[in-house]
C-alpha cells in the first residue's frame, strides 16, 4: 500500500479491502461504521474543546486582556478542567418537567451535528460519506438541531427557557433560507451538489474568485446567516443573559449542559467547514493562473492543512464578529433576514444564473 498525506484514497480503500477480506460482509461494514463513528467522536471532542479555548483567547485579545493563563501552558488545559468539572456536576431534575423530552433534547442536537460532519471532505479521499446531494443532505440534517432546541425549551417547564426556544426557532428557520440560497448560488456555478465534485471544480481557482461579485456576495451572506443560525453573537437572542438568564438551556446542568455548549462550537466548525469547502476550495491549494512555480510550491502543502487553515480562518472571522458588534433585538434580527438578506439573495441567484448561462465566469 502506498500511503500519501496528499491523497487518503489508497489508505481508506486498503482498510476497506482488509476488512472485507478477513470478515463476513455484515461484520466488515459494522466494524467500518464503528471505526468511523469513533474517529468522528474523538475529533468532535478535541475540536470542541480547542474551540472553547480559542474563543476565550480571541475574546481576551479583543478586550485587551490575557484570558486563560493558569492551568497548563498558556492556560491550554483550562477547557479540559472545565469539562471534567461539568462531568462531575450533579444532574438536577426539574419538577413538573417532561422528563423524556427534557433528557432527549441534548442528544438530538448532538446527533444532528454528528450527521452533518460526516459529509464534509477533510482531504482528498478523506470523508465518511460522499453523497451526490451532499449540500442538500447537510442543510437537511443540520436543521434537525432546532427540534432539540424547541424540545429543550418547552420541556423545561420554565417561561424563560420557552421564550428562548421560540426565539431560537424563529431565528433558525428564518436564516436557514439565506444559508440555503447562498449555497444554491454556488451550486449553480459548480453544476453539482456533491462536495467532492465541488472541491475538484476549484482546482484552477476557488469559486469565491471564479464566480465574480455574486459569489463574494453569497459568501458574505452565508457568513452572516450561518452565524445567526448557530445562535452566536451578535445574534444570540435565544441565550440573552440580560433577559432570559441562559435561554433554552437554563434548567440544564452537568453533562447535558455540556452537550449544548459543545454543540454550539461544533455547529460553528461545521458551517465554517462548509464555507471553506464551497467558497474557498476546501482542501484545494491556492493557485494563480500562469504562476507555475508558485502553484508548485502551494501543492507541497498537504490538503488537510489547507482545509484546516481555511476553516479556522472563517471561525476566527465569526469570533471577531461576535466580540465586535453588540447584540441585536429580535425584531432587528428578523428584519435583517426578511427585508434585506433574502431579497439580496434572490437577486444574486438570478445574476449568477445569468453569468453561468452566458459563460462569463472564469
Amino acid at each position: 500500500m502506498n500511503f500519501s498525506i496528499y491523497d487518503f484514497t489508497s489508505f481508506t480503500q486498503w482498510i476497506d479491502k482488509f476488512l472485507y477480506d478477513n470478515l463476513p460482509a455484515f461484520w466488515a461494514i459494522a466494524v467500518e461504521m464503528t471505526l468511523i463513528g469513533l474517529v468522528i467522536l474523538v475529533f468532535y471532542a478535541l475540536v470542541g474543546l480547542f474551540l472553547v479555548y480559542a474563543e476565550r483567547k480571541v475574546c481576551a485579545f479583543m478586550q485587551n486582556r490575557v484570558g486563560p493563563n493558569r492551568v497548563g501552558p498558556f492556560g491550554f488545559f483550562q477547557t479540559i478542567a472545565d469539562f471534567v468539572k461539568l462531568m462531575m456536576k450533579e444532574l438536577v431534575y426539574i419538577k413538573n418537567a417532561d422528563k423524556l423530552l427534557f433528557n432527549i433534547a441534548p442528544f438530538i442536537i448532538i446527533i444532528a451535528s454528528f450527521m452533518a460532519i460526516a459529509a464534509i471532505p477533510f482531504a482528498k479521499g478523506l470523508h465518511a460519506i460522499d453523497f451526490d446531494i451532499g449540500v442538500l443532505y447537510v442543510i437537511a440534517v443540520s436543521s434537525l438541531g432546532v427540534v432539540g432546541i424547541l424540545l429543550a425549551g418547552w420541556s423545561s417547564n420554565n417561561k424563560y427557557s420557552l421564550i428562548g426556544a421560540m426565539r431560537s426557532g424563529a431565528q433558525i428557520v428564518s436564516y436557514e433560507l439565506s444559508v440555503g440560497l447562498s449555497l444554491v448560488t454556488i451550486i449553480i456555478l459548480a453544476g453539482t451538489m456533491q462536495f467532492s465534485a465541488i472541491v475538484e471544480g476549484q482546482a484552477n481557482g476557488w469559486f469565491i474568485f471564479k464566480g465574480h461579485i455574486p459569489a463574494f456576495i453569497a459568501f458574505i451572506i452565508f457568513l452572516i446567516s450561518s452565524t445567526a443560525e448557530t445562535n452566536r453573537g451578535p445574534f444570540d437572542l435565544a441565550e440573552a443573559e440580560s433577559e432570559l438568564t441562559a435561554g433554552f438551556h437554563t434548567e440544564y446542568s452537568g453533562i447535558k449542559f455540556a452537550f449544548f455548549f459543545l454543540a454550539e462550537y461544533m455547529n460553528m466548525f461545521i458551517v465554517a467547514s462548509i464555507a471553506a469547502t464551497v467558497f474557498l476550495g476546501g482542501w484545494m491549494p491556492f493557485h494563480v493562473s500562469g504562476w507555475a512555480g508558485f502553484n508548485h510550491i502551494m501543492d507541497f502543502i498537504p490538503p488537510f492543512v489547507w482545509y484546516i487553515g481555511k476553516t479556522f480562518f472563517i471561525i476566527w472571522i465569526m469570533m471577531w464578529f461576535k466580540w465586535t458588534f453588540p447584540r441585536l433585538r429580535i425584531d432587528q434580527l428578523l428584519t435583517l433576514e426578511w427585508k434585506y438578506l433574502l431579497p439580496i439573495n434572490l437577486v444574486n441567484i438570478l445574476i449568477m444564473a445569468f453569468i453561468v448561462l452566458m459563460g462569463w465566469h472564469f
